[in-house]
């Protein structure tokens, strides 16, 4: 009992560069995936001047309208975009957050280092968003209501074909715009919060999704704004208004984004965005620690895991 005790408490804190790259990359497949349909629901709440059957109350009446009227599977439409994207790009994102980390002195010393973690989850943001941004333009193409995509390639082809290579790009430097300062929030608020919850820094899937869903909520939160500006530069290829179409970066989506709604217009779709980021977050990383800490448990016990 006290052997299997240590076993299960043995959390690596600086494991192999193979491990990371897998962890992370089933991390980031299961995230994506499981709570894709809250994603749908936010990607379209988010759209602004959307069509009348397009426009909801909540995330429970955007739920019902899409089954009931467009059928269940719509809410799962572009996932093939994100599970094909979510993998290498999470690989790369888990692998860089941990040699970052490392460079930066988190393993140096105990305690707290939210510096390193922020700084470090900032450098895995850049690197993972160059390579998921494509994947993430293609799914909120499909997300959209009215899509006339019938799967990526189709829908792949007809973005290049009509608007260029730069349309899988023009959302990219709001993007991280977005996204750094929501992975130094997450990072950094996750490794505090597993700390807290987990002193002895043990292997815990409740502190892991614990620490994980409150690190996803405030980060989610915290960014919102500038996530309805994204959509709003990523889905503008199918959008009415010809300002939005001809939109070009990220301090005239803000403009219009004002000029349309208000304050208000920039906390879109908060809900939503915080309703699949909380559970996503804790999925991603409790995920990602047990398929970290059972490839080190069996890479020291000698055990062959093919990589």
């Amino acid at each position: 009992m006290a052997e299997l005790e240590n076993e299960y408490e043995a959390l690596p804190e600086n494991s192999s560069i193979a491990v990371n790259l897998i962890a992370g990359a089933l991390a980031g497949i299961g995230e994506h995936t499981i709570m894709y349909p809250v994603d749908s629901i936010k990607t379209r709440m988010q759209v602004l001047n959307p069509q009348p059957a397009a426009v909801y109350t909540g995330v429970a009446n955007a739920f019902t309208r899409i089954s009931t009227t467009e059928g269940v599977r719509t809410l799962w439409r572009g996932v093939n975009s994100v599970i094909l994207g979510a993998g290498p790009a999470h690989a790369l994102y888990f692998g860089t957050y941990e040699i970052c980390k490392d460079l930066f002195g988190a393993y140096k010393t105990p305690g707290h280092h939210p510096i390193a973690t922020a700084a470090a989850g900032a450098c895995a943001t850049i690197a993972s968003d160059a390579l998921m941004n494509p994947f993430d333009v293609i799914k909120q193409r499909m997300q959209v209501h009215g899509s006339i995509y019938r799967n990526v390639l189709e829908c792949a082809r007809s973005v290049y074909a009509h608007e260029g290579l730069a349309a899988f790009y023009i959302s990219y430097p709001t993007t991280l715009t977005m996204t750094i300062p929501f992975q130094a929030a997450q990072f950094s608020s996750y490794e505090y919060f597993r700390k807290v919850l987990n002193p002895r820094g043990n292997y815990d899937p409740k502190t892991h999704v614990i620490a994980g869903g409150l690190a996803g909520a405030i980060a989610a939160a915290a960014t919102t704004p500038l996530d309805v500006a994204k959509t709003l530069l990523q889905t503008r290829g199918d959008s009415s208004d010809p300002r939005i179409r001809n939109c070009t970066g990220l301090m005239e989506a803000f403009r219009i984004i004002y000029e349309q709604n208000g304050v208000k217009g920039f906390m879109r779709g908060l809900k939503p965005r915080v309703l699949s980021h909380v559970p996503s977050t804790a999925i991603c990383w409790s995920v990602y620690e047990y398929f970290k800490w059972f490839i080190s448990s069996q890479e020291r016990k000698g055990l062959p895991f093919s990589y």
